[in-house]
């Protein structure tokens, strides 16, 4: 099959990505040059018909990828736009079903036990995106909602179960939770989690508000406030895009965003205000800092590095 054969898919894709997903100009870049890597080498393959795509031939273009040196970070990025071409493909009638749903996402590198590093956390975010671009209903929206705000303020799960409506200031970006020992606390979200968190109370919420729904910020299927169970399916779910993360749940982002703002600078204090901790000592305890930023500390400040 020439490559030339799949020009109306890859026009009728970008539109897609463009018009219907509205991502940003860069993001559709990122897709388009993987799914032109992955033409070229379907075209060397010999695959006759769009149609006649396989699971194999995914995996053979991934294993290709990895001989000539990959990255893992870069493997993984690829296997989420190719799960998202092959959903398309398949709701659109290109094929008869969705053969990259059980394409794996190769691994990243962890260095950490139940850590998500940060290359790692941003393909979870990213494939969760995925799915729910995909979907319909209330119910997709409210679960990327969930997922982002969870990773991006560390706050435990019975605090976002307990987020009301009044608790969000849009203008700051901030979420004031009920922590432990009945202690209130402001913390930043940002930008991804904010945009999730507007999306879900525009367009979701009201779908499945209910007259017992109240002042619930996030609400269960059948409109009541949203359980902490739920919440842990959810997060599980969306950290299985990844190999070898599937048993992950809430807990492991709260810790990995922990972590994560000590590598970018953050001090224990702010750390330990964010997390809700009493003490300092438990701050130490539930963060890490990384091999790397330990190497880089010791290479700027010891006379001997």
């Amino acid at each position: 099959m020439s490559t030339e054969g799949f020009n109306e898919v890859v026009v009728a894709f970008e539109r897609h990505l463009r018009t219907e997903r509205n991502l940003a100009a860069h993001s559709v870049r990122a897709y388009l040059g993987d799914l032109e890597s992955l033409i070229a080498h379907l075209d060397l393959l010999g695959l006759e018909s769009i149609s006649d795509l396989q699971l194999s031939h995914l995996r053979s273009w991934l294993a290709n990828m990895q001989v000539k040196g990959g990255a893992r970070t870069s493997m993984s990025r690829r296997a989420v736009s190719i799960r998202l071409f092959t959903k398309w493909l398949d709701k659109n009638g290109y094929t008869t079903t969705d053969v990259g749903v059980s394409l794996a996402t190769p691994k990243t590198h962890r260095t950490l036990p139940e850590v998500l590093d940060v290359e790692s956390a941003s393909l979870a975010m990213d494939a969760l995106a995925v799915r729910v671009g995909e979907e319909e209903g209330p119910i997709a929206l409210r679960d990327c909602a969930m997922v982002e705000i969870l990773y991006a303020s560390g706050a435990r799960v019975a605090e976002l179960c307990g987020l009301d409506l009044a608790d969000i200031d849009y203008e700051r970006q901030t979420i004031r939770v009920l922590g432990k020992g009945n202690k209130e606390r402001t913390i930043p979200i940002g930008n991804p989690a904010m945009a999730a968190l507007k999306q879900w109370l525009k367009e979701g919420r009201d779908l499945v508000r209910k007259s017992e729904s109240g002042s619930a910020l996030f609400l269960g299927a059948r409109g009541k406030r949203i359980d902490q169970r739920t919440v842990r399916t959810v997060v599980y779910n969306a950290l299985s895009a990844l190999e070898g993360f599937e048993r992950m749940g809430p807990h492991a982002l709260r810790h990995s965003a922990a972590t994560h703002l000590l590598e970018g600078g953050a001090d224990l204090r702010t750390v330990q205000e964010i997390l809700g901790h009493a003490s300092l000592a438990t701050t130490q305890i539930y963060t890490h800092v990384s091999t790397s930023r330990l190497q880089a500390a010791f290479k700027q400040a010891h006379p001997r590095a």
